[in-house]
């Protein structure tokens, strides 16, 4: 009778483990020359956002303008920012932005990802629809509206045909309408945007939760703030953070709304809008105007910060 010849397993371990040292030897080999391919990115962040950055920091304390390097003035352009008047109306304007039209974007796109995010196949339509205005460009949206806010625009013909008012209203022309204006074409083009962030984060919660409240006799309002609101705390967080950081920094609503003029007498100006008008053209002064963008800096990152320390006290 043949018999079988059994080898030994640990023999065919012993074989296995030189190409396994190989293997082990080449990912460590590897593991340097990966970092090569980090160099172009890094460059690229070196020279498109490290100098500016720091070059930004090194003109707000020179009195250099377009094609003029200037000279050290040390604090000068931040002395002559607090004692502008221009300045105060900007940074009153972008402090608005964020009061009014933070909050909105928190909610609304909160109520809105929730009615689309069980509703029929139909539904897609009006999430497409909803996020039709994040593609359009801000030059685009704001012609619309400038077009729907003019005094002989669609809104007050209509409002004209009805009989509700004689005369147009200055939607464009007047000071806090004008701003208000801009704050309405702000929360109506990012409604589509952070919809789209909270779909995702309605996905993560468990079905079962709901149709468990269902079956407690909770009602949709009730299990909208019981079980939706919590759950989707942490991207309400990064929304916060988001649209703030946006708000303070609106530019194009308000420029495209005001054709650059900033309002009568500039009194919608924002910081932004202050920025490009005093850092660019061949008068322009771009050692005040970097004096600008680091108050701008430093504004909004006092801001993220405020809001973390009363997000990290509300968690606890």
């Amino acid at each position: 009778m043949a018999r079988s010849v059994t080898q030994p397993q640990g023999r065919g371990d012993a074989r296995n483990a030189p190409s396994a040292r190989r293997h082990h030897r080449a990912i460590d080999d590897d593991g340097p020359s990966s970092w090569l391919f980090t160099i172009p990115a890094f460059f690229i962040l070196l020279l498109f956002v490290f100098y500016p950055f720091l070059n930004t920091i090194r003109l707000s304390f020179t009195n250099s303008r377009m094609l003029i390097p200037g000279h050290w003035v040390g604090m000068e352009n931040y002395v002559k920012l607090f004692q502008s008047d221009q300045f105060w109306t900007a940074l009153l304007n972008s402090s608005l932005y964020v009061v009014c039209v933070v909050p909105f974007m928190l909610i609304l796109p909160l109520i809105l990802a929730s009615l689309v995010a069980k509703g029929p196949k139909i539904i897609g339509f009006f999430r497409t629809t909803y996020y039709f205005p994040v593609v359009l460009s801000a030059v685009v949206i704001g012609l619309i509206w400038t077009n729907l806010l003019d005094s002989r625009g669609l809104i007050n013909s209509i409002f004209q045909s009805l009989h509700w008012i004689t005369t147009p209203i200055p939607f464009l022309t007047d000071r806090w309408l004008t701003l208000f204006s801009a704050m309405l074409v702000t929360i109506w083009e990012g409604l589509g945007y952070y919809m789209i962030i909270y779909l995702s984060a309605l996905a993560n919660i468990d079905p079962s939760l709901y149709e468990a409240a269902e079956i407690d006799g909770a009602g949709p309002i009730r299990q909208f703030f019981a079980i939706t609101v919590p759950g989707v705390r942490s991207t309400m967080t990064l929304i916060l953070f988001l649209s703030s950081a946006s708000a303070f920094r609106v530019f194009s609503e308000v420029y495209v709304l005001t054709r650059g003029s900033g309002g009568v007498g500039g009194e919608d100006i924002t910081m932004t809008m202050l920025i490009q008008r005093e850092g660019t053209g061949l008068s322009a002064r771009t050692g005040y105007a970097s004096a600008i963008s680091v108050v701008l800096l430093i504004i909004v990152g006092a801001i993220t910060v405020i809001q973390q320390l009363i997000v990290r006290r509300g968690d606890d």
